[in-house]
């Protein structure tokens, strides 16, 4: 059953974010080679189902990177069709430690290229939070609301307190709802993450997948995910975007407001 969310949002009308079923899972993507990108936009079509994407300037199979103006009208496109957007900073700078003077240590590192060691400070780490919804509001027209993903979802206390105060709350997924496709695919074969998604994924779950990684040798999309999307839908969930979500609801305001991070 279709039901406006206007008390779980907190906003003054109901129709101000789309409706939402009452088995939610909220499916999420992060940058990757963006190979597998077209088809997750003809799934998500498909299923009438409405996903958070996570941008990082990442190397694509092409040759380009995710940002550039090569893939500029699919992110538009997806912006069109209601789709949510968050950070996963510039570089896709994954949290190694904290450092005593404040800064943080990072692993600069994206598909192929070659990992570096790094020593940000907090506002540099901000800025590598800021530069994706700048980038995002070119190509699109539309305001990117203050979530983000940490890299690898690898953080600290300081480091989200200091996203927090550059205006950016942290994203991360439920345990079952890591969907595997970054792992090996010896190791954990489609069939092995397929059985376990399906039998464990509860509505509420924030699953979380790539637009194409680079060292998985079988496939995951559309192996895994074209099953997985029906099967849940077969048990009364839908695909909800984070805008609806209880706990991330009231940051989305801002996109509405037109405000930016």
């Amino acid at each position: 059953m279709r039901r406006c969310l206007a008390a779980v949002l907190a906003l003054a009308h109901c129709g101000a974010f789309a409706a939402s079923c009452d088995k939610p899972v909220y499916l999420t993507f992060d940058t990757g080679h963006m190979g597998v990108a077209p088809l997750v936009a003809e799934l998500l079509k498909r299923y009438d189902a409405k996903a958070t994407f996570f941008l990082a300037n990442e190397p694509t199979q092409s040759g380009g990177k995710t940002l550039d103006e090569e893939w500029a009208p699919w992110w538009k496109a997806r912006a069109a069709e209601g789709h949510d957007f968050g950070s996963h900073t510039w570089e896709h700078d994954t949290w190694l430690a904290d450092l005593p003077d404040g800064r943080f240590r990072v692993r600069t590192a994206a598909g192929i290229e070659k990992p570096q060691v790094r020593e940000l400070s907090a506002e540099q780490y901000c800025e590598g939070l800021r530069k994706p919804a700048q980038r995002f509001l070119a190509m699109t027209g539309k305001t990117m609301p203050p979530i983000f993903r940490p890299p690898a979802g690898k953080s600290s206390p300081a480091l989200l307190a200091a996203a927090q105060a550059c205006g950016f709350t942290a994203v991360l997924w439920s345990p079952a709802g890591f969907l595997g496709d970054e792992l090996n695919s010896e190791r954990y074969p489609n069939a092995l993450l397929l059985e376990r998604a399906l039998r464990d994924i509860r509505p509420g779950d924030i699953l979380m997948a790539h637009l194409g990684i680079w060292q998985r040798q079988d496939a995951w999309a559309p192996a895994v995910l074209e099953p997985l999307m029906k099967g849940l839908t077969a048990k009364g969930m839908c695909f909800a975007p984070l805008r609806e979500h209880p706990r991330y609801a009231p940051l989305m305001q801002q996109q509405m407001q037109g405000r930016q991070p």
